[in-house]
């Protein structure tokens, strides 16, 4: 093996993912410059998430709501998982929960709800309260003990649920999907650290309603391995529907009853009606067309 020549490479890809998305890093003069737009580079570049067009009530002949969970732990859904470790990498580059977290704090995503039917809305602090726990060990410091804070984090995460509609735009004559909200799912952090509780269960943190959240998703880019030169955003992502994801419920007469409360203990059964649901969607563009 040319042991120079792998050097290299390793150099180079080391260098690669160091100055990944990192703006005007050409025509930067100081370090302090790399990653730092003049207003005109803005301007000029109007880097802006596609807007939606406006879809009448009267186009829709056919819609259903579906809630889907999306598993971190397939390979094709990394790019939402990582960076994990953020002292090792570029600002620009954040997990999809750190993404949406520092939106929310920094008062740019304001939509955020305990449900995903939005019917009560949460403030940072209900976050927090869901996110980070202070427990006191022995009375705390001022009995002598001490104080253990856990936090939820981005390797917390597990997956999420996504929230969408597919429907039927008769004037387009095409089926569509349009996503409506996300929410990261957790564990529990009040019962994290504590050896006598095994909780393996994840949760709904909080719901996140999309169109308000695609700005901040937009900015924060995802790598993309094929070209570092060209990232993609989180926006692009999930309105491409790049994830791989499994129905767990849908918009039904028993009031949106998921699949695991009426066929129980039996996971491959489950599966195979989120497949009935999944195909039962996509027939129906070509039932469209049936006379």
């Amino acid at each position: 093996m040319n042991w120079k020549r792998f050097n290299l490479v390793i150099i180079a890809l080391t260098i690669t993912s160091a100055t990944f998305a990192q703006a005007n890093l050409l025509n930067a003069k100081t370090v302090e410059a790399i990653g730092v737009k003049t207003q005109e580079q803005i301007d000029s570049d109007n880097d802006k998430p596609l807007p939606y067009g406006y879809i009448s009530d009267r186009d829709v002949l056919w819609s259903k709501v579906v809630w889907e969970f999306v598993d971190l732990n397939q390979k094709i859904n990394l790019p939402y998982y990582y960076p994990i470790d953020t002292t090792s990498t570029s600002n620009l580059r954040r997990s999809l929960f750190d993404t949406l977290l520092k939106g929310i704090k920094t008062g740019r995503i304001k939509e955020v709800y305990n449900d995903s039917y939005f019917t009560t809305r949460i403030s940072m602090k209900e976050i927090e309260e869901k996110t980070v726990n202070v427990r006191e060990v022995d009375g705390g410091e001022e009995e002598g003990g001490y104080t253990d804070t856990y936090y939820v984090q981005a390797q917390d995460i597990k997956g999420y649920l996504i929230k969408g509609i597919w429907y039927f735009d008769k004037r387009q004559g095409e089926l569509k999907y349009r996503m409506l909200a996300l929410a990261p799912m957790g564990p529990d952090v009040q019962v994290m650290g504590v050896d006598e509780v095994e909780d393996d269960e994840i949760y709904e943190l909080f719901w996140v309603f999309f169109p308000d959240a695609r700005e901040v998703l937009h900015e924060s880019k995802v790598f993309n391995p094929k070209n570092s030169a060209h990232p993609i955003s989180y926006d692009n992502l999930l309105n491409a529907r790049r994830f791989n994801s499994t129905i767990v419920k849908e918009e039904n007469l028993y009031g949106d009853r998921q699949i695991s409360d009426y066929i129980r203990g039996n996971s491959l059964f489950q599966l195979l009606e989120a497949d009935r649901i999944k195909e039962g969607v996509r027939n129906r563009e070509m039932d469209m067309w049936n006379y």
